[in-house]
């Protein structure tokens, strides 16, 4: 192992140590072998006058080691695609071996939970017999694979935890978009577009056929096999390729047919169909269109039409395309969604973490509101935090440390908004809970405002998101604010209404009722519709003026007698009481009320004193839990809802 002493000024880092450490988690895959058998060498210990990037793009390719992440290796051939985003992942002009200050260290960049950090390494790299053990370029020279995936490594703890893992993660984390996972199997049994008035499911790989050319030239996108294709036996169980090209071709009758150029990260040609290298389906052209499409197949790669892409393979991700200031091109429409929100939340145990649907505390989930200006294309995900964790040796579950995360739209009319009612009703669009780090639901929207709710699936479930919003159109994201939890209260639904007034000198301004014109003051009537025995009622005033001039203020409950409409507060005695006599901005009392009618007549001790106030009350419901049957990946079906208090 390289140490600084052997190499005097070389950098050697000390988090992610040349040894054991650096490769291993807990030896459960089959990275596990190669225990004791690995040395560290720099670049210029394998090879003579090594690069970063070979002089053939070609060769800048990368191929697969005896790493199990050819996902990691689809997303590095997308940057191949885009020259701003290389130069964002790996910053140019930094020192080379051969130049005089080189020193063995390099920076990566990855885009992480709404940010770009930087990953430092040094270029000691795992060897095998001289040669390096993992991923490499094409050209034995080049090193920027080697090194990506290095410091990648370093970010998710060791090189084991680089074995399996999915395409979407490596490309989100590689470029900052948003890609989403498609499965070209029961494409035809799904066929149903996306309705704007029901819940939208993840797009399946029907649609692959519909995006362009163009945008398919300009999206990443990658292909999988969770089972070994009948044309690519080799292959076993899951393994991810990168499509490098799309192209229409008319054979010599005429007919119009798709092409799909396949790299394979393991560097062999696999494939056996009609279109290999020496197949049938090269004699139905003319000739110089064969010899030029074969002419453009590098180490790795193969031919296959469309058909056979869709036999052979099980799913796709596609990345959205950016631009180089940013902006997500929509595969729907290859519009532009200019306009970006991202906001960080987090699901607290006790606090925020509600659950699914299912639950009667779904409605204690971090919620945001969402403005739309004007109808357009809006594209949702909520992310959240974590790295993969190694699965199991011959496990196909992945990243079981993640929890099942889904997305929820209700429209609504903010002024008139009650969250217990909207939260009842079936959402507009919706991405049901699944297993993912992202879920990504896109739609068209109207004009308004709109409440988005992140959820885990199981109540109590702790963790960090970031939600993000791309629009073609005019949007706002922001926090909607929850008021603070209530103190001494049981556990269940509660549910707060808050109203606003004044008191007006001549009018409304009554004063205590030490006074005979207390009867002036304004008065709020509510109702209660639920005794679960304790506690169920708060009832908070607060007046509206500047702290240095403050009223003495206070408030009365009383019980409406039945048939009674018109209450006489002097014949009567409150039930409750928040007697005027300090000089605070905010009053309240927590108690205990019957089922019934009741009216709140605030005031201020003093009559003929004019504020505005408002008063909120919050009441204890009986919400059960939405009768949505909610199931992992499933639609949900919505069986009944049922009625909440009204105002």
């Amino acid at each position: 192992m390289e140490t600084e002493s052997e190499h005097h000024g070389m950098f050697v880092d000390p988090d992610f140590p040349a040894d054991e450490s650096s490769l291993f988690c807990d030896y459960t895959t089959p990275l596990s072998k190669l225990l004791g058998d690995v040395t560290w060498l720099r670049p210029q210990e394998i090879c003579k006058q090594p690069q970063l990037f070979p002089d053939d793009p070609v060769e800048a390719h990368p191929k697969q080691g005896i790493l199990g992440d050819c996902w990691l290796l689809c997303a590095c051939s997308m940057l191949l695609k885009n020259q701003h985003l290389l130069n964002k992942v790996f910053p140019p002009e930094q020192p080379l071996w051969g130049d005089r200050v080189y020193h063995g260290e390099f920076r990566v960049q990855f885009w992480q939970n709404g940010r770009w950090i930087e990953v430092r390494v040094d270029d000691q790299l795992p060897c095998i017999n001289d040669n390096l053990c993992f991923s490499r370029c094409q050209s034995p020279r080049a090193f920027w694979v080697a090194l990506l995936e290095k410091a990648y490594a370093k970010l998710h703890g060791s090189y084991e935890r680089l074995w399996a893992g999915q395409v979407c993660e490596a490309v989100v984390d590689l470029s900052g978009t948003i890609a989403v996972r498609w499965s070209l199997k029961g494409a035809e049994s799904q066929k149903q577009q996306p309705n704007e008035s029901q819940t939208q499911h993840t797009p399946h790989g029907m649609r692959l056929s519909e995006l362009s050319l163009q945008l398919k030239e300009r999206c990443a996108i990658s292909c999988c096999v969770h089972s070994a294709p009948t044309g690519i036996p080799e292959l076993g169980q899951f393994h991810a390729m990168s499509v490098m090209e799309w192209t229409n071709v008319t054979t010599t009758t005429g007919e119009q047919v798709e092409l799909v150029r396949i790299q394979n990260p393991w560097g062999r040609r696999s494939w056996t169909g009609v279109w290999r290298e020496s197949g049938s389906g090269w004699a139905s052209l003319e000739l110089s269109s064969s010899q030029a499409l074969l002419g453009r197949t590098a180490e790795g790669e193969f031919w296959m039409d469309e058909t056979e892409f869709q036999q052979e393979f099980d799913e796709v991700t596609v990345g959205y395309p950016l631009s180089d200031t940013g902006h997500l091109q929509s595969i729907y429409t290859g519009s532009y969604l200019s306009h970006s929100h991202q906001i960080g939340g987090r699901w607290v145990k006790g606090h925020s973490a509600g659950g699914c649907r299912n639950n009667n505390t779904f409605s204690i989930n971090p919620k945001f509101w969402l403005k739309v200006c004007e109808r357009g294309e809006v594209l949702l995900s909520l992310l959240q935090h974590g790295h993969p964790e190694p699965p199991a040796e011959g496990s196909t579950q992945q990243h079981s440390h993640l929890q099942a995360i889904a997305l929820h739209v209700w429209k609504v009319e903010k002024k008139h908004f009650n969250l217990m009612r909207t939260l009842n009703k079936p959402p507009l669009v919706s991405h049901t809970h699944a297993y993912n780090r992202e879920v990504v639901v896109h739609t068209h929207l109207n004009p308004g405002f709109y409440l988005l709710v992140p959820s885990t699936f199981l109540q109590g479930a702790e963790g960090r998101f970031l939600l993000r919003v791309h629009s073609s159109c005019s949007t706002s994201l922001s926090v909607m604010k929850s008021p603070p939890p209530l103190q001494h209260c049981s556990e269940g639904e509660w549910e707060s209404v808050s109203s606003h007034g004044c008191w007006s000198v001549g009018s409304t301004a009554g004063g205590s009722r030490n006074f005979t014109t207390h009867g002036l003051n304004p008065r709020i009537p509510f109702t209660v519709t639920y005794d679960p025995g304790g506690s169920n009622v708060k009832v908070t005033l607060c007046q509206n003026r500047p702290e240095n001039s403050l009223h003495a203020i206070g408030f009365h409950i009383y019980k409406v007698p039945d048939g009674d409409s018109l209450l006489s507060p002097g014949a009567m005695s409150p039930v409750v009481s928040c007697v005027p006599h300090a000089h605070s901005q905010e009053v309240s009392v927590f108690c205990h009320l019957q089922p019934g009618k009741y009216v709140i007549i605030p005031s201020t001790y003093q009559p003929e004193l004019s504020a505005h106030f408002t008063l909120t009350f919050t009441c204890r419901i009986n919400r059960k839990a939405v009768q949505s049957q909610e199931r992992l990946g499933h639609a949900v079906q919505e069986v009944s809802c049922i009625s909440v208090m009204r105002r």
